[in-house]
């Protein structure tokens, strides 16, 4: 777990890990957790009827598809948060390294907790 005062190396996180849509938790502020995730091809449409979603990209491009609006196209070094309750689909053309900010406890897959793109939390 890193400690308030531990540095945390995205780089040095991203690469203990190969599977994809499986964010790992990298650090804890207060009630968030902050995961490292890599990313290719379309997840699951989802939302998150109780909490807004951050997505932060660190390497490469994300697409973020929306219910009813345009699409957000986002590149390293941009940050997106899509609205609690507005269903969503990210979308990796290539890899995609992220971070992401939620709740502790927010399964990945939102209102879909059934599907197999669901993970489970697991600190690296």
């Amino acid at each position: 777990m890193a400690a308030p005062d531990t540095v945390v190396d995205f780089a040095e996180k991203l690469a203990a890990f190969d599977e994809l849509w499986s964010p790992k938790i990298i650090g804890q502020v207060n009630d968030l957790h902050v995961k490292a995730v890599k990313v290719l091809g379309e997840f699951v449409w989802h939302q998150h009827d109780d909490t807004d979603e951050t997505f932060i990209v660190l390497a490469g491009r994300l697409t973020v598809r929306l219910e009813g609006r345009d699409a957000v196209e986002l590149g390293p070094g941009q940050m997106f948060i899509v609205p609690r309750g507005l269903p969503h689909c990210p979308v990796a053309p290539e890899e995609c390294h992220l971070l992401l900010l939620e709740p502790a406890g927010t399964p990945n897959t939102g209102d879909q907790p059934g599907s197999d793109r669901t993970a489970t939390d697991e600190w690296i």
